[in-house]
């Protein structure tokens, strides 16, 4: 089983970064691919991105280009950097290991 733990959210204005972190330990060598997920008030969770240990990097169409995925040195450490973010993307954010285990979440609100 992984653990992960999230930081970095927080209230920012539209046009503005955050960067998330996420650190994962216990069985850490089982992690293939770890992800960023979302989940806005009244709407189903969504993936955001995720990276493979191979560094394959996936976004969704709605943050292609604004959100960058990455690796640590410490490669049980990922981080999502957010920039130009919208009040759309105000959500709880959840890190994810192989889809089976999850962080508590943190919240990224975004105003106007």
């Amino acid at each position: 089983q992984v653990q992960l733990v999230e930081s970095g959210g927080g209230l920012v204005q539209a046009g503005g970064s955050l960067r998330l972190s996420c650190v994962a330990s216990g069985s850490i060598f089982m992690i293939n691919v770890m992800g960023w997920y979302r989940r806005a008030p009244g709407k189903q969770r969504e993936l955001v991105s995720s990276i493979t240990s191979g560094g394959s990097e996936n976004y969704a169409d709605s943050v292609k280009g604004r959100f960058t995925i990455s690796r640590g040195k410490v490669k049980s450490t990922v981080y999502l950097q957010m920039s130009g973010l919208k009040p759309e993307d105000t959500a709880v954010y959840y890190c994810a290991a192989n889809r089976d285990d999850w962080g508590q979440g943190t919240q990224v609100t975004v105003s106007s």
